[in-house]
Formats: C-alpha cells, sequence, structure tokens
C-alpha cells in the first residue's frame, strides 16, 4: 500500500485525532491549534458534501464559514473533482514559460463574466498574490506610489497585500513595510477625496469587507469612487477574493452598484476549493505598462493547465445551476430568520447585515463572537467571528444550501444565543 493507501484507510479516530494534533503541535502551529480549540474550530475535517462537512468521527455539521468562501459550489463538488480527474489524466501543471491553451481559454471566460470592460487577466495561486499583481500594474501604468485603502480592510498579508491590510495587529511586527499606503474610512468619499495626492495611483476596496465585519460598501459610495477615480486618472481596483463567483447575490458584487473598477481581484471560489488560482482581470489600457516587459510580473504556479480547467469547470456548475440567483434566495430567507432573532434577542444582537450569503450578526461586545461560536458548534453549525472584528459572527455557507440547511443554521443560532443569555444573566 502506498502511503495514501495508509492514511486513507486509518478508521481509528482516537488515534487520527491524537496524531493530527501531535503533528499541529510539534511540526505545525501549536498556538493556532490552541486558537481552533478556544473558537470551536477543532474539528478534524472528514467527509464533505454540499452545504456539510463531517468530522473523522462521523459528527455532522453545516459549514458557514466555507474558508471564507472558497466553497460556494458546496463542499468536495464531484463535477469539478471529475474535471481535475480527467485533466490529470492528460496534463501537469504546464511550464509557465509556455503558451498554455487552458489560459488562455479562462482569460476570455473570465473576460465575458466580468462585468463593464475588464478584458485581460494575469493568474497566480492567492488572493494575497493577486492583491499585489493588483497593485505592480497601478503603479506601473500610472507612474504613481500611492495607494488610498480602507480601514478594517484586509487584502492578506503578503509583501505588498499587508500594508494595504487595515488593521496594525498584521502589520506591527513586520515593519518597515512597503510605503505609499493611505488608509481611510470605509464608507466615506469625503475621506477619499481628501486623501487623493498628485501621487495617487489608486483606490483599493472589498465592495463588502469581510475581516472588518461584513461591511457592504453603498452603491453611492462605489458610484462617487468611480467618478473621482475618473475625474483624478486614478484607478479604481475591486477585491472581490470574498465577494465573487455568486456569494453576493450576483456573480460579482460590482453588479449589484453598477460600478465597474478598473481592476477586479479574484481567488477563493475560483475553481470550487479544488484547486488553487487567483487572479488579477484588468482593462486593455492598463495592459500598456506589459507591452515592454510582459514577464514583469510573473508566477511558476499561476495559470497551470490543471487550475485553468479545474476554474472553468467551476465557473460551468456556478453558471448551469445559477448559483448567483440561489444565493440571493438563500439569502433572503436568512436574512428573514435572523431579522426574527434580532426582536427576540435584543440585547444581544445589534445588527444583521450583509449582501446574498455573505452575512454577519454583530453582538454588543467582543467575548459574545467567540463564545457563539463554540455553542454553534454544538448545535451542528461551523461558523467564526471576523479576523478584524470579533463582534461579528460571519455566515458564509456554501451556495448549494438548501432552505431545510438554512432553518437548521437559523434554529443553531436561537438554541445558542439562549444560552449565551442564560450566561449573561448568571455574570450580573
Amino acid at each position: 500500500m502506498s502511503v495514501i493507501d495508509d492514511i486513507l484507510a486509518e478508521k481509528d479516530f482516537e488515534k487520527i485525532r491524537k496524531e493530527t494534533e501531535t503533528n499541529y503541535k510539534e511540526y505545525l502551529n501549536p498556538f493556532a491549534l490552541r486558537m481552533f480549540k478556544n473558537a470551536g474550530l477543532d474539528v478534524i475535517e472528514g467527509r464533505r458534501e454540499g452545504a456539510c462537512v463531517w468530522d473523522i468521527s462521523g459528527e455532522k455539521y453545516i459549514d458557514c464559514v466555507t474558508g471564507a468562501g472558497i466553497f460556494n459550489a458546496g463542499r468536495h463538488n464531484r463535477e469539478i473533482t471529475d474535471a481535475l480527474k480527467k485533466a490529470l489524466d492528460v496534463y501537469d501543471m504546464g511550464g509557465w514559460i509556455s503558451i498554455i491553451r487552458e489560459r488562455g481559454l479562462l482569460a476570455k471566460k473570465l473576460a465575458e463574466i466580468t462585468p463593464g470592460n475588464l478584458k485581460y487577466s494575469l493568474f497566480c495561486c492567492g488572493g494575497g498574490e493577486a492583491v499585489e499583481v493588483a497593485i505592480k500594474l497601478a503603479r506601473g501604468h500610472t507612474r504613481k506610489k500611492e495607494i488610498i485603502c480602507m480601514e478594517n480592510g484586509y487584502h492578506g498579508v503578503t509583501g505588498f497585500s499587508l500594508p494595504a491590510t487595515g488593521r496594525e495587529v498584521y502589520k506591527k511586527p513586520f515593519a518597515p513595510l512597503t510605503p505609499g499606503y493611505i488608509h481611510v474610512p470605509f464608507n466615506n468619499l469625503d475621506a477619499v477625496k481628501s486623501a487623493i495626492t498628485k501621487d495617487t495611483a489608486a483606490v483599493l476596496l472589498e465592495p463588502v469587507q469581510g475581516e472588518g465585519g461584513i461591511r457592504p460598501a453603498g452603491d453611492s459610495y462605489l458610484a462617487g469612487l468611480r467618478q473621482l477615480c475618473t475625474e483624478n486618472e486614478i484607478l479604481l481596483i475591486f477585491d472581490e477574493v470574498q465577494t465573487g463567483f455568486g456569494r453576493t447575490g450576483k456573480m460579482f458584487c460590482a453588479e449589484h452598484s453598477g460600478v465597474t473598477p478598473d481592476i477586479m481581484v479574484l481567488a477563493k471560489s475560483m475553481s470550487g476549493g479544488i484547486y488553487p488560482i487567483s487572479c488579477a482581470v484588468f482593462t486593455e489600457e492598463i495592459s500598456d505598462f506589459l507591452y515592454a516587459n510582459p514577464f514583469i510580473i510573473i508566477n511558476s504556479f499561476g495559470g497551470t493547465s490543471l487550475a485553468c480547467l479545474t476554474a472553468l469547470a467551476a465557473i460551468e456548475y456556478i453558471e448551469k445551476n445559477d448559483l448567483p440567483a440561489r444565493a440571493e434566495k438563500m439569502g433572503k430567507r436568512f436574512m428573514g430568520g435572523l431579522l426574527k432573532l434580532k426582536n427576540k434577542f435584543p440585547e444581544l444582537v445589534v445588527d444583521v447585515r450583509g449582501k446574498g450569503l455573505m452575512l454577519g450578526i454583530e453582538f454588543p461586545e467582543d467575548s459574545i463572537g467567540p463564545r457563539m461560536a463554540c455553542l454553534l458548534k454544538k448545535n451542528g453549525v461551523i461558523s467564526i467571528y471576523t479576523f478584524n472584528n470579533p463582534k461579528i459572527i460571519r455566515i458564509m455557507p456554501s451556495l448549494v444550501i438548501s432552505e431545510e440547511e438554512v432553518d437548521f443554521v437559523i434554529d443553531a443560532f436561537d438554541k445558542s444565543l439562549k444560552e449565551i443569555r442564560i450566561q449573561e444573566a448568571g455574570h450580573k
């Protein structure tokens, strides 16, 4: 038997759990393991299907984390995994210094489905890398340095993306960072206007702040940004890593406002959580920067044959099953149930907000988010607070979630809030 056969054949669940926790402690990150346990996320994933994940012991949970939007097409989607299996029968990843047919096909598909005049694509593996590509394109095209970003925004933790992330805890240990980033309050057009200088290259934001607490940008705010950027010859960059591919009820969140950015960053659910791929999609005007040096932005593992074929299969599945419309429908069902809970627990639920199946529940103080995550796990739901704001629990299930599963999650929130109420009463 091979090492893979041995791993998959093991059925002693206590042995697996002990072995996995030991490996995390000894060879990975013991502090992450402690955080997982404290947040009720110490599920060792076994079977994965649809909106659900099973612990190795067989305990079933509805996954409302989904890696912050990786599994829009469902956990272990069979159609997408079959596409990768077929690709593996023919291809390896392909050389990066090669012309790859599948790369061209995916770039064409992205040009067709992204809004407005977005056309060209540069591929990488993760969201942070794609944000870096967007920033490089903006600086290279405009020959200007400053990037205006949003407070509490999150754009990854790699070199060029880390300074754009709007929380000091991620950045302070790694100073000095790449200079030229200015942070302003989110949803405040006047703040952006005041921050613009003759050296501003771009404005970068998430159309719904994910780690910042599931905060949607207002349509008039986005329209105002578009006008400001156009008037001042500044590029507008949308980070749709979490919001893309149907999550908010449209294929891309930009479609809600009718505002088209100059660069759109995509990742996470681009290949259905089956194979790593991300990209920056940008307008033809910006491509002039690549004319003199077409290989100035490269990635050895970006846009491989395997990644592109898997992404094409994921996009086909999303379109064929109209997952954006499903996200809108299930999001409305969620919102109706959550608003009832807000009325039922007014002292605990401050706000409910979001778009489609990117929803957040805000509590009055930080400790409730982690406590809710632990209680939800006991009630069959995996959820977590947003990293930049632990007052908010996120709800980001797979878009294939059923009405019955939505109702199950709402009931789990109801039970968990009742327990929090009892806890709070005991502290008084």
